[in-house]
């Protein structure tokens, strides 16, 4: 596997430069219609809030997308640079917290942010193939009663669940019965 091209930071915080990155990342060898995957597109215009956020059309479906259509990036009110520059501090290891006090954001935003982007990261990541021979030590199983295994069977019968349900009852009603001394 070839090793990923460092990006320079000062330089995406230009938003022209950051959709060119998301085109160049997201489409090596050329723009494709996420719907139905044709290479049949054709320029489209700028977006109205973004002007350097192309959009596109498939020649093939009819379909209207543009860079940011279907990833975590799309729909979203923070600028594309902001995203970029959470992804760099999050790359860092710093919090949430730090994370919002550097982009000048509040803590809620930048949370639901770093969510979206770590969602996007694994969706991304290939499935782990383990191989060869697995070696396991000292597993510890807890299995309830310490010295009592007649008491773990019979919690585990089929009568279990109606005994746990007259115990919680029991429990609910000692709560709320007493009489309130206010």
């Amino acid at each position: 596997m070839a090793a990923p091209d460092l990006v320079n930071l000062s330089s995406l915080i230009d938003d022209a430069k950051c959709f060119a990155l998301v085109r160049q990342q997201r489409w090596p060898e050329g723009v494709r219609c996420p719907g139905c995957g044709s290479s049949a597109v054709v320029r489209h215009g700028c977006d109205d809030t973004q002007p350097h956020r192309q959009r596109y059309r498939c020649k093939t479906c009819a379909g209207r997308f543009d860079d940011l259509t279907g990833t975590v990036l799309a729909g979203h009110h923070q600028p594309l640079r902001v995203w970029v520059l959470c992804l760099y501090l999050m790359g860092l290891n710093l919090s949430n917290r730090q994370i919002a006090q550097e982009l000048g954001l509040g803590g809620s935003d930048v949370q639901v942010m770093t969510e979206q982007l770590r969602r996007g990261l694994v969706a991304r990541a290939p499935a782990a193939k383990l191989e060869g021979e697995v070696e396991i030590d000292e597993v510890y199983v807890v299995a309830g009663h310490k010295g009592q295994p007649a008491a773990v069977a019979k919690r585990g019968g089929p009568d279990g669940v109606a005994a746990w349900r007259e115990r919680r009852a029991a429990a609910r009603w000692r709560r709320t019965s007493h009489r309130s001394w206010a």
